[in-house]
């Protein structure tokens, strides 16, 4: 079991099958995935039976640990079903189940004894007497709530058993109710952020009406830059490493199960090897920040705050001029594999088109630019462009390319 003063996990999010072996590959120590039902992110693609199957034997191979999240508020008609669920789970192997709820605590260790079960961040984790009452329960792992600061994981580390290992997000998205606990999404629509179903009105345009004026809108301005008062910036720790091991964190979370692909190889890339170099010499690290920057910058993002970590946002973590993100790679494909005549196969997922110029990036850090000299469709066709989703390509480029490098483009 890894502690903090070893090498710290980095666990990163998977929304399919195909991610999860971007994630694996691109340089994940464990891999967080949702099934088809319990978990927090209705909307995501999530897991079939047989596809987590395929995925837990894809990371174990690798020597990958994988966890699946089973972390809403469950109400009386969940509990049944929870317990089929977990049963069926069993026979998988996962290597922890991610819960929030009493309830889907004490059915998945009445069905699973044997697999671990960790805390999630939606249970409230905000000190280290709630951290010593889970591991009295059983947990093995507590996600720290965001709310809380470097300095405070560290007093919880300093008060809790060194077998009780502390989980942290570093990167991605913030929500702006407590601990993730929102009811704004079903108030407005009927579904529940709790069960899954958050259709993010945090980051919507917000106006006042004044109740005896019915009909007349006046905006809301929290300062002069606009009326998006609820939309956070994504948090960012790239710069921060030192701090977070400091502070005796075994697992650093990356957010994002409903994210592409991009997104997952580029923060897993960049994530690894910054640990990776800090942990070899802190020179290296503050070497390489310039790097860091440039490739987290790859990957769709919010702008970006340290959330918590160093005290209570202000308004600088908000944004108030728009609810968009900040896009500046366009991806293309992953890379399945390479024919004998050197072609790669990919599964197509924007247009590119013969001639153009796109990188391939691969996951030692490297990115190549390469120019697209021939387009095959899966019955010999040469096309001049791949205007279609999802259709299977035969592609040449100018340089090589190996089996789930990514390929992308800047726009």
């Amino acid at each position: 079991m890894m502690k903090s003063r070893e090498k710290p996990e980095l666990l990163i999010p998977a929304s399919s099958l195909e991610v999860l072996k971007i994630a694996v590959v691109f340089g994940a120590d464990a891999v967080y995935i949702g099934g088809e039902a319990f978990g927090l992110r209705a909307k995501a693609k999530n897991f079939g039976k047989q596809e987590m199957a395929e995925g837990i034997r894809f990371a174990h191979e690798a020597g990958v640990k994988v966890y699946v999240t089973a972390n809403i508020f469950a109400h009386n008609q969940d509990l049944s079903g929870a317990k089929e669920y977990f049963e069926e789970l069993k026979e998988l192997k996962p290597d922890a189940f991610i819960i929030s709820d009493p309830g889907m605590f004490m059915t998945a260790k009445e069905v699973c004894p044997e697999i671990e079960i960790h805390i999630s961040t939606q249970a409230n984790n905000t000190n280290y007497k709630t951290y010593q009452f889970w591991e009295q329960m059983g947990a093995t792992r507590v996600v720290s709530a965001r709310e809380l600061s470097l300095a405070e994981i560290r007093e919880i580390r300093d008060q809790i058993s060194p077998k009780m290992e502390i989980e942290s997000f570093i990167h991605g998205a913030m929500c702006m109710a407590y601990s993730g606990r929102c009811l704004l999404s079903n108030y407005f629509t009927g579904r529940d952020a709790n069960q899954g179903e958050c259709t993010h009105p945090c980051r919507w345009k917000y106006s006042i009406v004044e109740e005896t004026r019915p009909g007349e809108y006046m905006p809301v301005y929290e300062n002069e830059r606009g009326t998006y008062i609820f939309n956070s910036k994504d948090l960012c720790m790239i710069e921060y490493i030192p701090e977070v091991l400091a502070a005796g964190i075994d697992s650093l979370k990356i957010e994002g199960r409903m994210k592409t692909a991009l997104y997952v190889a580029t923060v897993a890339r960049t994530y690894r090897k910054a640990i990776d170099d800090y942990l070899e010499s802190e020179e290296k690290y503050r070497a390489n920040m310039e790097w860091y920057q440039s490739e987290i910058s790859k990957c769709t993002y919010r702008q970006f705050t340290t959330g918590f970590y160093f005290g209570k946002p202000d308004q600088n973590t908000q944004i108030y001029d728009n609810n968009t993100y900040v896009s500046e790679y366009v991806y293309l494909g992953m890379v399945n594999e390479v024919t004998e005549d050197g072609m790669i196969v990919t599964e197509q997922r924007n247009k590119f088109s013969l001639g153009d110029l796109i990188e391939i990036m691969k996951p030692d850090g490297t990115n190549l630019s390469t120019k697209v000299l021939e387009i095959k469709d899966d019955e010999g066709t040469a096309l001049d462009s791949a205007p279609h989703p999802k259709q299977k390509l035969f592609v040449r480029l100018d340089q090589s390319a190996a089996q789930f490098d990514i390929l992308r483009v800047k726009k």
